[in-house]
């Protein structure tokens, strides 16, 4: 018998009906393929959160200056931010990587420097990013996963922040999901009517500048932020590394949508812990053929789904191990 039909035969024979769980027997069955085992476990559970800035808002597509990038940087440090007070409720270890913000930290063991540059370029007029920087952000996202994983954990949560980068995920959804602007573009920051035209403008400039791009990395250097770059990283380091990929709203799974392209086996180790208020995720969620775990209209990013959500995810776990079975119980089956 198979792991999945033995899975499958321990969540049906508990004391319930058959599905009677819902999503908690199909996270269940997830998990314990993940881990391949009968009695999975969640272990020193982690949630990172990548930095970085955006060359594009200089072209006015987000309501917020890119100094808000380094601001909350600061914030997440100081423990203020919502991904620090979730992670804080649900004992999930947290960590904050510098991808490459316009700013100078001072050295501090709270943050993790994996800068590449200062921001990438403006893709309105040329590549984000260059080959070469593409390929530091994986290898910088490969050596911060493989520690953590080392540390014996093995579920890892994809948080970032980055003013401007709803119109980088904007313009990996819309080339590799062959989607127009339209059915990606969201209100980010929060643009008013006038605002989100513009950026609907600037976006369609930069497609027509670029022309077609197949190549999955390819279109990543091109429009990706160094934080967008090294969560695809961080995520395929993870699947090798056969963790469970906790996988939050809009920019995370521009990220993972990324990832999914260069290995699509990576889907068989995410969860998709929320549907994001951010217009463009609800098409990209339906491209990737998931379901969301929550739908609580929230668009803030920073991982914030994924702590949110984790309570459930460990009650999948839960349930597996130590509800009694009918036979356990000496409760009488369905006929």
């Amino acid at each position: 018998m198979t792991i999945i039909k033995e899975l499958q035969q321990k969540i049906d024979l508990k004391t319930k009906p058959i599905g009677a769980l819902g999503t908690l027997e199909k996270l269940a069955l997830l998990i314990g393929q993940v881990q391949n085992t009968l009695t999975p476990t969640l272990t020193k559970p982690n949630i990172v959160v990548f930095a970085g800035d955006h060359g594009i808002t200089k072209e006015g597509v987000s309501a917020y200056p890119q100094e808000v990038t380094y601001q909350m940087v600061m914030n997440f440090l100081n423990g203020g931010a919502a991904i620090n007070v979730f992670s804080k409720q649900h004992h999930i270890n947290l960590k904050i990587v510098d991808a490459g913000v316009n700013f100078d930290f001072e050295p501090s063991e709270k943050l993790i420097n994996a800068k590449i540059a200062c921001g990438t370029k403006n893709f309105l007029k040329e590549k984000a990013m260059s080959k070469t920087q593409l390929a530091q952000c994986f290898d910088e996202a490969a050596k911060i996963v493989n520690e953590i994983f080392e540390s014996k954990s093995n579920v890892i949560g994809f948080g970032e922040m980055g003013i401007g980068n709803t119109s980088s995920a904007t313009m990996l959804m819309s080339y590799l999901c062959k989607l127009p602007i339209e059915k990606c573009v969201g209100r980010g920051t929060g643009l008013n009517d006038i605002q989100l035209e513009n950026k609907i403008s600037i976006l369609k400039q930069a497609q027509a500048f670029h022309g077609e791009i197949e190549d999955p990395k390819e279109v990543l250097q091109t429009f990706g932020g160094f934080e967008i770059a090294q969560i695809c990283g961080a995520m395929l380091a993870a699947f090798e590394n056969k963790m469970l990929l906790l996988i939050d709203g809009f920019i995370a799974s521009s990220a993972f949508l990324v990832a999914y392209q260069i290995k699509p086996e990576i889907i068989n180790n995410a969860i998709f812990c929320h549907l994001s208020d951010e217009y463009g995720h609800q098409n990209l969620l339906s491209y990737l053929n998931v379901d969301p775990l929550l739908k609580l209209n929230m668009r803030l990013g920073e991982g914030t789904g994924c702590a949110v959500a984790y309570p459930i995810i460990e009650s999948a776990v839960a349930f597996l191990n130590n509800m009694a079975s009918f036979e356990s119980a000496a409760v009488t089956n369905k006929q």
